[in-house]
């Protein structure tokens, strides 16, 4: 069963820390993610995630004493409901912030003899980037590396989107584009760039790529597209579509993710 303690002064430190985090879209003072919902916490929990805490409105202890009744001795947070929404980052919260450690992982661990890897390439939108998470654990990725420029993974609706797969998923934060392209040339993987159809250069059709090699697919940015650093480098490929030039950057993630699924199945 949990422990709880009250907290009621806005200027309690562990408030101010959640706060701060969920506002910057980053980590706490101490390293942790700040994970919003009961889903994330479930999430945080199942893939055995250490919770070093959870902050709640009081309102929500019922609901919370129900999923932590197996968690022998969570520390839990009270804070009256009105405290509680001056931190969250939702204007619907459901009243629970846990506070996840998540891996740190050698860039290293991102790559295998059969690697398929996901680049987000200044992908900007924070629900963008959670989908596109999302969808690379349920088609098999190995990683995702989150070029700088792009949406945080530690992000509040990064990980909202996710859904949980970033606790589970290998992924590279804010890794310079340099050293992003240097790693998929020393690990010798296939690039591919998605591109909208009628892009110049006659993009290769999603169905005629070869996914079954060790690749990296990299998606670009919602308006701009993929970046000169990974143009040059990568084969271009598309989506064929009707009536429309694009798609969302997190609905070509799962599509390409998919064929490629799809493509790596056939031959397991």
């Amino acid at each position: 069963m949990p422990v709880f303690r009250s907290i009621s002064s806005p200027s309690n430190p562990l408030l101010k820390d959640v706060r701060r985090a969920i506002l910057r879209g980053g980590l706490t003072d101490q390293g942790y993610c700040a994970a919003e919902s009961f889903h994330l916490l479930r999430e945080a929990l199942a893939s055995e995630r250490r919770v070093p805490a959870v902050l709640a409105a009081e309102s929500a202890r019922g609901a919370l004493e129900q999923v932590l009744r197996d968690v022998p001795e969570q520390e839990v947070a009270l804070v009256p409901d009105k405290l509680f929404q001056s931190v969250s980052g939702t204007e619907t919260s459901q009243g629970v912030v846990a506070l996840v450690e998540l891996d740190s992982w050698p860039i290293d661990r991102l790559f295998h003899e059969r690697s398929l890897l996901v680049v987000l390439d200044a992908v900007q939108d924070p629900g963008n980037a959670g989908a596109i998470v999302r969808a690379a654990e349920a088609f098999g990725a190995s990683g995702v590396i989150f070029v700088k420029g792009s949406a945080s993974p530690f992000n509040a609706k990064t990980l909202r989107a996710s859904a949980g797969s970033l606790f589970r998923l290998p992924f590279i934060a804010a890794l310079d584009p340099v050293l992003a392209r240097a790693a998929l040339e020393r690990n010798r993987l296939a690039v591919y760039a998605a591109m909208p159809c009628g892009s110049a250069g006659r993009p290769q059709l999603v169905s005629e790529a070869d996914f079954r090699v060790p690749c990296a697919l990299v998606i670009g940015n919602e308006g701009r597209g993929v970046s000169q650093d990974f143009r040059s480098l990568a084969l271009p490929v598309s989506i064929p579509t009707a009536g429309v030039e694009s798609l969302n950057a997190g609905i070509a993630a799962a599509i390409l993710l998919y064929e490629a699924h799809r493509q790596r199945s056939a031959v397991a």
